[in-house]
């Protein structure tokens, strides 16, 4: 029989082994654990770049470090203040040299810790140290020998109290660099038992510092745009409040509350002949600086045509036309321009003589007129397409205003109801009006409480109201006659224009104003062959008006030492301050205006 050898078996070694593997196992799965852990904080800080807002990126990371992470028992996360500014930033500056502002902290367990510099507060200068320059470099910073630390912040008890936090083990500390820009720093904490930050930790950290300062610098540089086309579009804007003898009007705009940025909402107000007013709103399609500059090219055009005296449909006709000639060069080049295919806009006159409103739509809603009654309702306006899509004639409306009847245009952000039901956006403007809008609340408090009752937070969409309250000229400024298309009546043309100045006590200007109406009067009966109309208001000048129901055009020219005629519209123009012509759909109207001298 042969017995097996048995060979004793040294368990001690075996056991050693065994724990051995298993230390290796743990501490791989430890580092396995803690590289997903890193991996996830990478992950969630590539998110901060969906937010164009400092605070709230700013804010995310100091959560995500703490409570969202294991990372860091404290963290807090400083940003310069051109940043919050939209400002530029300069190219080499120092820690010292940069004003701060903390925007983010977290604390494990919640709250915050007295003394240090909570949310929103300006953070403490420190001293220039060599430590400091690594921060400089773009370097992580390990603190853990808090004595070196304590020198370094030159013995300071009130500085190292809102830098250092009670209970802290070890720091990490790094700048916030993106595009070579300083734009701040975050540091956390860790306290004790939990181990001191390590160059691993230092070198994650590092990488969540570069996204979150793209992100910050993303942040800034929209608010810069932003700002930027906000201040274009208020120096292309006209004055919020405007008075004249035909209207008071306040003007107001709302940007939206929305990354995209503002938007290309008008309105303006333009003084015409004959003491007229125009009054102007519109929408420019998208948002941003170039929404912005498309918006004022279109308001100087639609001045320029206003002072050609367009009734308002052949207004927006030319501006039609201009609208898709711009289109079509802005698709023929490479430069970005903003786009103005698709752009609404309502142009009105009025006539303070006449109280009446001549109004045209390119697609753009329709105003609500509120009666001096109070009564409110919308106007009656047939809307033709937008601009620049052409196919249908824009057709205008006249009604006729009360004085002290309001008017009130607007763009489609003020009919934001929350369902996205335009109708009942509409109706509920109405109501607001008929409430609001009061013969004995000034306009400008009536505009603000509109805005404030229909403008919704956030606002979705730019919002803007232009608030009109008509006047009439006093009939004792403002006298008219027909005189019957007959050469006769030329001279008593004359007599009548004389002793309506005289009524005025404006004697001194009789030769010049008769010299005009015999002019005009004679060229209305010579060319028109029908009644002639004569009208005579007292404004800031005197305005005189021959109106006649001929198309034909005025033409200035100088004749020649052989011409028997052609010298009655050089010497009009020689003896007033302005003069020009209009015309309407039963014929045209030439004025005058003599500037009148101050009251003595």
């Amino acid at each position: 029989m042969k017995f097996l050898d048995i060979v004793p078996v040294d368990r001690t070694s075996r056991s050693s082994r065994r724990a051995e593997a298993k230390c290796e196992m743990d501490q791989s799965t430890a580092e396995r654990e803690r590289d997903h852990r890193h991996l996830d904080l990478l992950r969630t800080a590539a998110g901060f770049g969906s937010s164009l807002d400092a605070a709230r990126i700013a804010e995310d990371l100091a959560t995500l470090l703490v409570t969202g992470s294991d990372f860091a028992d404290v963290a807090m996360v400083d940003v310069a203040q051109a940043v919050l500014e939209g400002d530029v930033l300069p190219a080499a500056v120092r820690f010292g040299g940069l004003r701060m502002r903390r925007l983010g902290t977290a604390q494990r367990g919640g709250g915050w810790q007295a003394g240090l510099p909570g949310a929103g507060a300006e953070t403490p200068t420190v001293p220039d140290s060599p430590a400091l320059h690594e921060l400089q470099q773009g370097r992580p910073l390990l603190i853990n020998d808090f004595g070196l630390l304590r020198a370094t912040l030159g013995g300071d008890s009130d500085l190292i109290r809102s830098v250092l936090p009670e209970h802290a083990q070890s720091g990490l500390s790094v700048a916030l660099y993106a595009r070579g820009l300083l734009l701040g720093g975050v540091t956390v904490w860790r306290n004790g038992p939990a181990a001191p930050f390590d160059e691993d930790d230092a070198v994650v950290f590092e990488q969540i510092a570069c996204l979150t300062a793209l992100s910050l610098d993303n942040a800034r540089r929209a608010l810069r745009e932003e700002r930027a086309a906000v201040a274009l579009q208020s120096s292309l804007l006209p004055p919020a409040l405007f008075e004249n003898t035909a209207a008071e009007t306040v003007g107001m705009y709302v940007p939206a509350d929305t990354d995209a940025g503002v938007g290309g909402d008008w309105f303006d107000v333009i003084t015409l002949p004959s003491v007229r007013t125009a009054f102007v709103i519109g929408d420019v399609v998208g948002h941003g600086i170039y929404a912005s500059a498309a918006m004022g090219r279109l308001r100087t055009a639609v001045q320029t045509l206003a002072d050609m005296e367009l009734e308002p449909d052949e207004l927006l006709a030319c501006l039609d036309d201009l609208v898709a000639r711009l289109d079509r060069q802005r698709e023929d080049q490479s430069i970005p321009q903003g786009e103005v295919l698709g752009t609404t806009c309502l142009y009105a006159v009025y006539d303070p003589g006449e109280r009446r409103c001549t109004l045209a739509s390119a697609g753009h809603p329709p105003p609500v007129l509120v009666k001096p009654d109070g009564t409110a309702q919308f106007v009656d306006v047939v809307p033709g397409p937008p601009l620049g899509i052409g196919g249908m004639p824009f057709e205008p409306v006249e009604i006729d205003l009360e004085p002290g009847s309001a008017l009130v245009l607007y763009t489609d952000g003020l009919l934001g109801f929350p369902s996205g039901d335009i109708e009942a956006g509409m109706e509920q403007l109405r109501r607001v009006l008929q409430s609001e809008v009061r013969a004995d609340r000034g306009l400008e408090d009536t505009g603000h409480r509109v805005m404030a009752e229909l403008v919704g937070t956030p606002c979705v969409d730019d919002v803007t109201a232009l608030f009109i309250r008509t006047r009439a000229i006093p009939s004792q400024d403002m006298a008219m006659r027909e005189f019957p298309a007959d050469p006769s009546v030329v001279a008593d043309a004359r007599v009548w224009a004389s002793r309506q100045l005289a009524v005025w006590e404006l004697e001194e200007m009789a030769f010049t104003t008769e010299l005009v109406v015999s002019e005009l009067v004679t060229n209305a009966i010579r060319y028109a062959g029908g009644p002639v109309g004569l009208r005579l208001i007292r404004d800031r000048a005197l305005v005189c008006e021959v109106s006649d129901p001929s198309n034909t055009h005025p033409r200035l020219r100088r004749a020649h030492d052989t011409d028997e005629g052609g010298r009655g519209l050089f010497l009009v123009a020689q003896l007033t301050d302005r003069w020009g012509s209009r015309y309407t759909r039963s014929g045209k109207t030439i004025w005058t205006e003599q500037p009148l001298a101050p009251p003595r």
